[in-house]
């Protein structure tokens, strides 16, 4: 019996987004309007690589963007439900999708010493430079017209789970934790005996009622949590059946 737990990042592990809270390395902790208003629909990569080289320009370096993003908040209980999972990975396999970057989510993992719960984390490829900046690509290219350019989380879940089954992997459920928009895509994705796990308040949870509404609900089974406790006390539950 092994499950795969799929975490979105920003407002799901992490309870802010990091792309934002790092405005608070810029000057006065906020960026030029004209930076600002520069956002394009489904092009947020390009954004970032944009605010990477003003906060660069600027002369903010790696160590005061590391030291600010070690910060951030996590959801509550997330801590809690992170350190069991660590603690039963015979029954988890345990991925992060996420539309953040590499650096920043190996920062917080590290600090809080989550980095060896997670089997993989897929999101966009950053480095810094020879000069310092912070530059990030598109994870892959696609042709999902539901997602931004830069990712499709469906697409990610699936090449995983085919890769897993090639290496004689077959998930007894896949259980995907997120918040946002880009989540639904994979959800949609999730067949009856999967749960959906959304949190309360937030987009996704917004979007699945609305297909239930429009009659077209998703497959899987779906949970609303406010804490990661909730989602411990559900998987607590489901290693005992």
């Amino acid at each position: 019996m092994k499950f795969l737990l799929v975490f979105d990042f920003d407002c799901t592990v992490i309870d802010e987004n990091s792309d934002t809270w790092i405005v608070k390395c810029a000057p006065e902790e906020k960026l030029p309007n004209k930076l600002r208003n520069s956002y394009q629909k489904g092009h947020w990569t390009e954004y970032m690589s944009r605010v990477f080289r003003y906060l660069g320009d600027s002369g903010v370096r790696e160590d005061e963007m590391k030291r600010t993003m070690t910060t951030i908040p996590f959801t509550t209980g997330m801590r809690d439900l992170l350190d069991f999972i660590g603690k039963n990975k015979d029954f988890f396999d345990c991925i992060i999708i996420s539309d953040s970057n590499t650096v920043f989510i190996d920062w917080i993992l590290k600090a809080a010493n989550f980095h060896e719960v997670l089997d993989e984390v897929f999101t966009n490829p950053a480095t810094f430079s020879g000069a310092g900046y912070l530059t990030v690509q598109n994870f892959h290219t696609h042709h999902c017209a539901k997602c931004p350019k830069n990712l499709c989380k469906r697409k990610v879940l699936e090449e995983f789970v085919d890769k897993k089954l090639q290496q004689g992997v077959k998930y007894t459920k896949i259980i995907y934790v997120g918040d946002g928009g880009n989540d639904l895509c994979p959800v949609t994705s999730l067949k009856k005996d999967d749960i959906a796990m959304a949190r309360q308040g937030y987009t996704l949870e917004k979007m699945i009622s609305q297909m239930s509404e429009d009659l077209d609900p998703v497959q899987s089974s779906v949970l609303v949590w406010s804490s990661g406790i909730e989602i411990l006390s559900h998987l607590k539950l489901l290693i005992k059946e």
